[in-house]
């Protein structure tokens, strides 16, 4: 749900959103809860992904300045936290939102994967916020008591065959968020993961057989899926004062898949299966 007035939760707070990349992705719907909920932050991608995506209007619409970065280049993310504190001071908040497989992109199996390919997988994806978390610290960027969150996906602990190294690269990405999380709870920073249902944004549309996994997790959810609207507000709550002392978490954000077993709607399309199935058999 979206609250046209907002509620102030993240007034005065400055952070930055990474990942944004058109209107349907989650970090473009995060970018428009913090600003309507009174936040001030920066936008950053890679390059590439600038001239895919149509960042310039998010841009406008929020009064956010774009830094690109190349998370895969140290020098990249140190550049970026330099002009981070130029442009806005320190930051109370981060989104990490940047996940890619060459794998995938490739259509390479998991049995038989380009190893380069996934190395590039495992930066990204995850490493990458180890980077930001490095040269947020060591630049002096990151204000005390600010938050960040990583988004990740239920592949982490499940195994989705079409996710492919992506599973590993959430495993590594919860990880890192756990491990700099007690490292950095001294200052009161905390540093969670949000395990978001299948979304229908560009990036989850290019996995092969997203299509089933969506309805798959629809059909399981007593909540049903929720949209990248959806995920903007939980993370706004996990931005706010209200979640001082949430952290090294990996937060559910998916109707309640994780937790449940089986739905009567998924019993009742397997049982219609099976009688389509007797029925087949009679007739052959």
């Amino acid at each position: 749900m979206n609250y046209e007035k907002g509620f102030g939760l993240l007034n005065g707070k400055k952070g930055i959103i990474f990942g944004a990349l058109d209107d349907r992705s989650i970090a473009w719907r995060v970018a428009l809860a913090c600003k309507r909920e009174g936040a001030e932050f920066v936008l950053s991608n890679a390059p590439i992904a600038l001239r895919l995506g149509a960042l310039n209007a998010l841009s406008e619409e929020t009064g956010a300045k774009i830094i690109p970065c190349d998370v895969s280049k140290e020098e990249d993310v140190e550049s970026l936290m330099n002009q981070v504190k130029e442009e806005l001071g320190g930051v109370d908040f981060i989104l990490h939102a940047i996940g890619m497989s060459p794998n995938i992109r490739k259509k390479k199996p998991y049995e038989d994967l380009d190893y380069r390919f996934y190395q590039q997988s495992l930066d990204i994806s995850a490493v990458s916020l180890h980077k930001i978390l490095h040269f947020a610290n060591s630049t002096g960027v990151l204000n005390d008591g600010a938050s960040v969150v990583a988004l990740s996906y239920i592949g982490a602990q499940r195994i989705f065959s079409k996710y492919s190294d992506m599973n590993d690269a959430k495993a590594l990405l919860e990880s890192i968020a756990r491990n700099y999380g007690s490292r950095l709870g001294h200052r009161g920073i905390r540093v969670n993961t949000v395990s978001q249902a299948p979304t229908i944004t560009s990036a989850g549309s290019g996995i092969k057989g997203f299509d089933g996994m969506f309805d798959f997790a629809e059909k399981m959810s007593p909540l049903g899926n929720p949209t990248a609207d959806d995920c903007a507000d939980y993370c706004v709550t996990l931005f706010s004062d209200l979640t001082k002392k949430v952290t090294m978490q990996n937060l559910y954000h998916d109707g309640g898949f994780v937790t449940n077993g089986i739905s009567e709607e998924l019993m009742e399309g397997l049982a219609k299966l099976h009688e389509l199935k007797g029925d087949s058999e009679d007739n052959s």
